[in-house]
């Protein structure tokens, strides 16, 4: 048998020189270098007022430097950062042998949000002065990530309502289940009075919330679902189901994949997004191209990005049916292996609107002879073509022997509605339809083909490497901490590449 060397793996009293632990090109060292050489933190040391009295308090220089390390390694909860800088080598030379306790660092997270801002911009300014930002093209995206709240807590005031009766009602079924049981009267066990007690304390803060939160509304006055454990957060659907959670949107530099701006926003809809983020990227310059899906596009931010003079390339719902070189027929589905062999029905082909003529004076004539009148307007399709509608009056229809042919659902009463599609009705100095032009042309696909490159490795090195599944706070103002520091993360990184392809 060969015999090898010994592997110690007991515990080993060594001595450790800390700063030599801090290696030249790795995230460490970018790390800090900026934190105590560029980043200026007047006005964190301005919180403390400990000068002559008062206990002693953990540097903010230090706090910030454990927390992006422990970021950076995929730790986010405040209590695994505190056992790394019990025991990890790394974290104690970081932070000068510190060892904040976890209140001190959740405490830490959860106040820095007025100053995240002022040292997030300092280390964009870092970036470009070391020509990390190239100012061509952001690309706007966002990601969908979980709350730290759950979303069967969210309703409307009537559902939420509903829910605190039937969380009553289950704490009174214990109850009674355990006295119908029970003969000699005795009270409940610890585990059983324990669930009691959790579901009238939770239906007791249910109505509470209800009678001191106002209704949330959306533009339309229509009610919006709310969570009671974070108010600001919502149900957004994603590709692996229903979650409660916020959008986490950036903006990212198609030179080197910085991110010049971040920003959280609770709502599944992103289009009030895109202006703030264009706002927030103070570093493009009049040339710069913005780049965002159809998630952003509504013809009002197109109109107000014409006013402003910004180039900009904005996907419409329509775009890629437009687009000649994508074979949707190869994308179609192939339908289930195990599918119904009978023979299907063939629907009858009703009337389409080659079959009506349309006089030019906001009238058409149908199949039977009879009028049909438009109001004038013309909107847009979803795949970007005008289109002007004529409907029939229901009288008309309801008694009409062609019904059958030209209705879908002849005993709805309705009359038909046709629409008239043209050329004739696109508007070329319209700012939705410049944008259409604009992205369908050669050199808007090529621009805007750059986009998934610039952004989606942004989010999958944030989401995947960092492991950020969720955030650990509440509210909106706190995520939206918790976010930058994670973008803040990948930033730094970029700059601890550049520095070692540089030497």
């Amino acid at each position: 048998m060969p015999r090898y060397k010994p592997v110690e793996r007991n515990g080993l009293f060594i001595a450790v020189v800390l700063e030599e632990q801090i290696q030249p090109g790795t995230f460490e060292f970018a790390l800090t270098h900026l934190v105590d050489e560029e980043l200026d933190f007047t006005p964190l040391d301005a919180k403390f007022r400990n000068d002559a009295t008062g206990a002693s308090a953990y540097d903010p220089r230090v706090m910030l430097k454990i927390v992006l390390l422990a970021y950076s390694r995929g730790l986010i909860t405040s209590r695994k950062i505190e056992r790394a800088c019990e025991q990890n080598v790394l974290f104690m030379a970081v932070s000068g042998d510190a060892r904040p306790s976890y209140t001190h660092i959740a405490r830490f997270v959860r106040e820095l949000g007025p100053q995240i801002g002022a040292l997030f911009t300092q280390v964009l300014l870092t970036c470009d002065r070391l020509g990390l930002i190239g100012k061509a093209m952001f690309a706007i995206d966002g990601v969908k990530l979980p709350a730290n709240a759950s979303k069967e807590r969210s309703g409307t005031h009537a559902e939420l309502a509903h829910r605190a009766e039937r969380l009553d009602k289950a704490a009174a079924k214990i109850v009674a289940l355990h006295q119908a049981q029970d003969e000699h009267g005795e009270s409940l066990d610890n585990q059983r009075q324990a669930r009691v007690d959790e579901l009238r304390r939770e239906a007791s803060t249910t109505r509470e919330f209800i009678a001191t939160r106002a209704r949330r509304l959306n533009r339309k006055g229509q009610e919006l679902k709310t969570n009671v454990t974070d108010p600001d957060s919502a149900k957004m659907a994603t590709g692996k189901g229903v979650i409660q959670g916020y959008a986490a949107q950036a903006a990212v530099d198609s030179a080197h994949q910085i991110i010049v701006a971040a920003d959280v926003i609770g709502s599944g809809s992103e289009q009030a997004m895109l202006l703030p983020m264009i706002d927030q990227a103070a570093l493009r310059d009049a040339s710069t191209m913005i780049t965002a899906d159809a998630g952003y596009y509504s013809d009002e931010n197109i109109k107000a990005l014409y006013d402003a003079g910004i180039p900009a390339l904005v996907a419409d719902n329509g775009m890629r049916q437009r687009d000649e070189r994508i074979d949707r027929a190869h994308h179609k589905g192939k339908g289930e292996v195990l599918h119904d062999k009978r023979a299907s029905v063939q629907p009858i082909k009703l009337y389409r609107p080659e079959h009506f003529t349309f006089n030019g004076d906001l009238t058409a004539c149908c199949p039977a002879g009879r009028t049909l009148k438009s109001n004038g307007s013309i909107y847009t399709h979803p795949g970007g073509a005008k289109v002007q509608q004529f409907k029939a009056r229901d009288e008309d229809c309801r008694g009409c022997e062609h019904k059958h042919r030209c209705m879908k659902n002849p005993a709805s009463g309705k009359g038909r509605v046709v629409s008239l599609f043209g050329r004739a009705l696109v508007d070329d100095n319209d700012p939705s339809q410049k944008m259409r032009n604009a992205i369908d042309s050669p050199r808007g696909r090529a621009l805007y083909s750059r986009r998934i490159a610039t952004v989606e490795p942004v989010f999958a090195n944030i989401r995947h490497h960092k492991r950020m599944s969720r955030f650990t706070v509440r509210g909106r103002a706190k995520v939206g901490t918790q976010w930058q520091l994670y973008c803040l993360v990948h930033n730094i990184e970029r700059i601890a590449t550049q520095a070692t392809r540089t030497g």
